[in-house]
This record gives C-alpha cells, sequence and structure tokens, in this order.
C-alpha cells in the first residue's frame, strides 16, 4: 500500500468514527422527539414509569434508571480501579517471570467470557453470598455493582499493565541508584509515567460499566424504585430498555429513545470530560 493510499484509506477511517457517533445522536434524538415534547426536561426528575391500558400514552420518567445506572456504575468502579491497579503493578514490579506469563493470561480470559456467564454465576452462586453476608434477597444494587467490578477489572488491568511496561528502565534503575524504594519507585516513576494509559483504562472500563446490560440485568431487579439501602433492588437504563422495548410503543417507545440519549450523553460527557481534562495534560 503506498503512503498517499495509507494516508487516505485512515483519514477516511477517523471521519467515518465522526459521523457514526453524530448519526447515533441524530436517530436517538429523532425518535426520542414525542417523550421530549411531552415531558421535557421533567423526565429526569420523574420517578413514574407507567403506560395506559391501550398502551398509546401514560407516564414516563427516567429518574429511577438514571440513578440505578450512575449508582452501580460507581460501586464498580470503587472496587475495580484499586484492584485492577494492584494487578497492574503486581505484574510489572513485583511477580516473577514465572508468574507474569500465567496470571496476564488468566486476567485476559476474564475479559473473554460473555456477560452473560457473568450474570448467571452471579445470580446462582453470588447473590446468595451477599444476601448471608450483608443481608437483603440477595438481588440488588451491591451484587450488580459487585460482578460489574469483576467483569470490567481485567480491561482496566491488562491496559494499566501494558503502559506501565512502558517506563523506561533506565528511568527505574536511576531511582534505585539514588536509594528509592520499590514502593517510590513505582509511586514516583512508574505511575507518573503511565498516567495517561492508566487513565484511558479507567475511562474505557467506566464507558462499558456504564453501558452494560446483561449481567445487570440478571442481578439488579429490575424493579422502578430508588434504593433506600445498597442491597435494595432497582434498574438501570440498559436492563430497562432491554426488559421493556420489544414491547413498547408509541409515547413508551419514545421515552426509551430518550433515556438512551441521556445514556449516550451522559457516557459521552464523562469520557470527553475525563480524556481532555487528565490526558490533555503533560504525563510526565
Amino acid at each position: 500500500m503506498s503512503g498517499k493510499l495509507f494516508k487516505n484509506f485512515s483519514f477516511f477511517s477517523a471521519t467515518l468514527s465522526f459521523f457514526i457517533l453524530v448519526g447515533i445522536f441524530a436517530v436517538l434524538f429523532s425518535y426520542a422527539q414525542d417523550a421530549l415534547h411531552e415531558f421535557g426536561f421533567d423526565f429526569l426528575y420523574n420517578e413514574t414509569w407507567e403506560a395506559d391500558e391501550d398502551d398509546e400514552g401514560g407516564i414516563f420518567g427516567g429518574y429511577v434508571p438514571i440513578v440505578g445506572t450512575l449508582l452501580s456504575t460507581l460501586i464498580a468502579m470503587a472496587i475495580a480501579t484499586p484492584l485492577a491497579m494492584g494487578i497492574a503493578i503486581f505484574l510489572t514490579e513485583i511477580a516473577t517471570e514465572k508468574l507474569v506469563k500465567p496470571v496476564s493470561i488468566a486476567i485476559e480470559l476474564l475479559a473473554a467470557i460473555p456477560s452473560i456467564i457473568y450474570g448467571m454465576w452471579g445470580l446462582f452462586y453470588f447473590a446468595p453470598i451477599v444476601q448471608a453476608t450483608v443481608g437483603g434477597n440477595g438481588v440488588g444494587l451491591l451484587t450488580a455493582g459487585i460482578v460489574l467490578a469483576i467483569m470490567i477489572i481485567p480491561f482496566m488491568a491488562a491496559i494499566t499493565r501494558d503502559a506501565m511496561n512502558t517506563a523506561p528502565s533506565v528511568l527505574k534503575e536511576s531511582a534505585y541508584a539514588m536509594g528509592a524504594t520499590k514502593f517510590e519507585v513505582i509511586k514516583d516513576v512508574v505511575m507518573p509515567y503511565a498516567k495517561g494509559g492508566i487513565i484511558g483504562s479507567i475511562i474505557l472500563a467506566l464507558g462499558r460499566a456504564l453501558g452494560e446490560t446483561m449481567a445487570v440485568a440478571f442481578l439488579i431487579g429490575s424493579v422502578m424504585s430508588i434504593p433506600s439501602r445498597v442491597t435494595d433492588p432497582t434498574t438501570s437504563i440498559p436492563v430497562l430498555l432491554a426488559n421493556n422495548f420489544a414491547e413498547a410503543q408509541d409515547l413508551e417507545m419514545s421515552s426509551m429513545y430518550y433515556l438512551a440519549l441521556i445514556l449516550f450523553v451522559v457516557s459521552f460527557a464523562i469520557i470527553s470530560m475525563a480524556k481532555f481534562y487528565f490526558l490533555g495534560r503533560k504525563t510526565v
């Protein structure tokens, strides 16, 4: 492939991704028009989701699934981030060569397991453990958040490990020569050098946590209520869409597109802010 052809192909690929993004937004915004005109911004604060008997109207609000999505993602990120950082540090700075390869393969295999498997495992084996340990009926916000954390750990750990491996050995050896401990080398040399990759891994994991559907559908309870305790069941945007989209009509269907538009905007806003704020700064 000539240089000019390769350049044109790369430009086409980059431009295509931009138009796909704009196209998704345009479709969601177009189909959400009825709900936007009917409910406006009150949709964001309304906890009711109730269709009329003829399925042509009703009152629909997105407050419960929005809160459920944000809380389950927050729990997952709070659990997954320190564990993934610990795994990456262990693999790059502490583990022996004999351990690095099998542990790395195990982490990558965890990322290859379909989400429905995580959901079934969580429902039949993990939920009873949560019920016996912290109460509740086992199915709820906490269980969904923990299993979601287990799902995103491999992505975060693998990308962070690769980023940390790019830290030049000469920098680390120089730090050791000046009397730095291993902890100081990791904290002051490796992590600042790999900062961009670490933040990128967190952003990718956050995107997956926000949009995960199947595993969360098994575990969050699919109940339209705000949880008063972390073990209470609730629902999330992807779960509500997956459970109701096939049977929804007219205004309820438009309300679901409104919810999908909110999820799209929230995901885009969070990831954009993180990317431009953190990755736009110098990493060393």
